[in-house]
């Protein structure tokens, strides 16, 4: 089998991907910032991580050494994904951010919800951001955890595969210092006051822009409010970043790095910085960097600066991994459009499989399009992947060996899961009399796609009905099904299609199923 390709953000090429350790790859994820939930489109992004994580630990999956070397395993992916809690902006499409941080805006919110009574009863003190990130962060976890993704699972008995900004701020400094004595960061000063800010010196980091495409000279600075007109005219170049703001009034606040032997006031470290410093738990060069592509400019860029400033190496990731964005109907993700949905949500109508399929089945460098059709599909399709494993029980070998080298092709170039469902649910369609090994096959499969291990709804069944998906017994649905089988023993068929279509249209799919039930789902 042909090894592993991914597309690399930093070579705009796909190419095998290669480990400094084949049998243990390094993978660092930027995680979210827990002011409020976790919606989808950040869910995408996490789980096409957990997707590539689950593949490359695939007996059927093979990478590359550093020599070019093919190794087929076994090996293991140490994963991390950070949690952000300090420093990330809410204007963060600019280097040096702007607007307020992304905690001070979580106060605001929930002091308005306690008004209108509305607010979470765990948050005591909406004033409290470390409260406010424990309660998020425990939901985002619990979430993903529901979801399938693996370094959450791992995080409960290893909390450090998902570290938190706040737990390394005194590293960061740390490194801070260090990158001014490099000459790399600087603190300007502007009619003889200095700044309240240190910057980090695009100019002085040769390959600054060759993540994004962007050129220097093409760069905008930072703006936003947060550091004075005075000291952004102090920046050496207008596109330097913020590495630390002094702002005693900041909820969270830290002691200052020394800069040029003078201690600054206490502040808080940029957002960037934080995953340079995080990340070294892994090593000081990463074997793959994830996130979504809203990350590749600015954050990755300034933390790629950062690192390789930082350490001397000549890349922060070997390898550059974005999923791209999340379309709901069509479009943009946007409260105000009542399109925007958080994983929770979701899960109040929809089983954790199906929405974890449904944004895992488009391939990652497309956008995907979620819609409520589709998650139903994908409903549908995780039902009859049950129904085929739970019927397997012919003896004989697998009906179609050469299914596992199509499955494997597929992911092996670029990460093609449409085209690896394609070859499933075709294989599972041509089988009438499924054996156990067929069964089997399909469990290997799903090691790499986390659906069928995850918690199903329990079913809810009455004398004629067996409700699945979550759904409960309806008094109206099972005087429609009493009244269906009725019609179909006096064979009055026109009556018992009749009722299925009013069934249709009340949102349930019906199917016959032995002992006389009929299993109903939504449509």
């Amino acid at each position: 089998m042909p090894p592993l390709t991914l597309y690399n953000t930093l070579t705009k090429t796909k190419e095998p991907l290669r480990a400094a350790d084949p049998a243990r790859v390094t993978f660092y994820t930027c995680g979210p910032t827990v002011y409020d939930d976790a919606h989808i489109g950040n869910f995408r992004s996490f789980l096409a991580a957990d997707l590539l994580r689950r593949w490359i630990e695939s007996p059927l999956c093979t990478i590359q050494a550093d020599d070019g070397s093919d190794h087929t395993g076994p090996r293991t992916v140490a994963h991390m994904l950070n949690i952000t809690d300090v420093g990330h902006m809410t204007d963060d499409d600019l280097p040096d951010g702007g607007g307020e941080d992304k905690m001070q805006a979580a106060t605001k919110r929930l002091l308005d919800q306690k008004k209108a009574g509305t607010a979470h009863a765990a948050i005591d003190d909406p004033h409290d951001p470390k409260q406010i990130a424990d309660f998020y962060a425990e939901r985002f976890i619990s979430d993903a955890e529901r979801l399938g993704i693996k370094v959450a699972a791992e995080a409960r008995a290893d909390p450090s595969v998902m570290p938190r900004a706040t737990d390394h701020v005194a590293a960061m400094v740390s490194m801070i210092e260090d990158l001014a004595d490099k000459g790399f960061a600087y603190r300007p000063s502007q009619d003889g006051e200095a700044s309240d800010a240190v910057y980090f010196s695009v100019q002085a980091f040769e390959t600054y822009g060759r993540l994004s495409g962007n050129t220097i000279e093409h760069l905008r600075g930072g703006a936003g409010g947060r550091v004075q007109d005075r000291h952004q005219a102090g920046k050496r170049h207008p596109a330097d970043f913020l590495l630390w703001k002094s702002d005693e009034s900041h909820l969270l606040k830290w002691p200052g790095p020394t800069i040029g032997g003078v201690t600054m006031p206490d502040g808080y470290p940029g957002w960037h910085i934080e995953c340079s410093v995080m990340s070294l738990a892994l090593g000081t060069t990463v074997d793959i960097h994830s996130g979504g592509e809203d990350n590749i400019f600015p954050h990755h860029e300034c933390e790629r600066a950062q690192s390789c400033c930082a350490h001397g190496t000549e890349e922060f990731a070997r390898h550059w991994f974005h999923p791209r964005f999340l379309l709901v109907n069509g479009e943009k993700m946007s409260k105000s459009k009542g399109n925007f949905f958080t994983a929770r949500e979701l899960f109040d109508r929809h089983e954790p499989a199906a929405v974890r399929l449904e944004l895992i089945k488009t391939h990652y460098r497309a956008n995907a399009n979620f819609t409520e059709q589709g998650l139903k599909d994908s409903g549908r399709i995780i039902d009859r992947w049950r129904r085929f494993s739970e019927t397997a029980t012919a003896d004989g070998p697998p009906t179609d060996p050469a299914v596992q080298s199509r499955f494997t092709q597929a992911m092996s170039d670029d990460l093609n899961i449409a085209q690896a469902l394609g070859h499933i649910n075709s294989w599972i369609a041509s089988i009438q009399t499924p054996t156990r090994a067929d069964a089997e096959q399909l469990l290997a499969f799903d090691e790499t796609l986390g659906l069928l291990t995850l918690d199903r709804p329990k079913q809810a069944q009455t004398d004629i009905g067996l409700f699945t998906g979550g759904l409960e017994p309806d008094d109206t649905v099972i005087e429609k099904l009493i009244a269906r089988r009725d019609a179909k023993r006096a064979k009055d068929f026109a009556t018992s299609d009749a009722i299925r279509d009013e069934l249709a249209a009340m949102g349930y799919a019906i199917k016959d199923v032995a002992g006389g039930q009929v299993e109903v789902s939504r449509a």
